[in-house]
């Protein structure tokens, strides 16, 4: 073997199915990961406020600082949002910060798609991410983006932050990434994955055991 060839052999936990079963096994494993590399911040993904609240409780005894990404205002109804107040006001106890905007890998291409059909690159890319890869890390590349946006983590070569997201109200998807603004994707990197769904889509375990059957 070559003298040039250097790595280091790390463990990627991987769950049968994605879901919000998998979320404090997830906040776990991302937390443990996260001080082994000794990472200054994590951003998860929270629609309600529940996966916030947990990786708060989690993270409370470390000095990494925890961002809360919800889903903007008027995702589905205009106007509203979807934390709730029991789960933000507990955030607001652990000082955590929530921020929210217009969500990188759609923003104004989805409502062109709405209106005038078509797909646009960036819904393109959001798709593939999501397909072939899964939803949680979709939106640990998305959420990395706003937080970085707004100016909640830092930026650069050697920045590294710990994204935790998921699927259906949960988190299952873990992953490091070098974040990067939105101006500059392709500068954002997934260094490394943490935990992910094997399967992305809960119904295709089903189909395969029909299939076989």
């Amino acid at each position: 073997m070559s003298n040039d060839c250097i790595y280091k052999e790390k463990n990627i936990v991987y769950f049968q199915k994605p879901g919000k079963a998998n979320t404090e096994k997830t906040i776990e494993l991302a937390k443990k990961r996260a001080l082994e590399l000794r990472i200054k911040h994590v951003v998860v993904a929270s629609t309600k406020g529940r996966t916030g609240v947990l990786a708060a409780e989690a993270f409370s005894d470390t000095d990494i600082e925890l961002v809360v990404v919800s889903e903007h205002y008027g995702y589905k109804n205009e106007g509203d949002w979807f934390m709730e107040e029991k789960h933000l006001s507990r955030l607001n106890d652990f000082g955590i910060k929530v921020m929210t905007q217009s969500h990188v890998l759609s923003g104004v291409e989805r409502s062109l798609t709405k209106h005038l059909g078509g797909v646009s690159r960036v819904e393109a890319i959001a798709e593939a991410i999501r397909k072939l890869v899964g939803v949680g890390v979709k939106v640990c590349v998305e959420i990395a983006i706003m937080a970085a946006d707004s100016g909640y983590i830092p930026c650069g070569p050697d920045i590294e932050v710990m994204c935790i997201a998921g699927y259906a109200g949960g988190a299952d998807t873990a992953v490091v990434i070098r974040p990067s603004h939105m101006n500059n994707f392709f500068d954002l990197e997934i260094r490394e994955f943490v935990c992910l769904p094997r399967v992305k889509n809960p119904g295709t375990l089903d189909k395969d055991k029909s299939q076989k059957n």
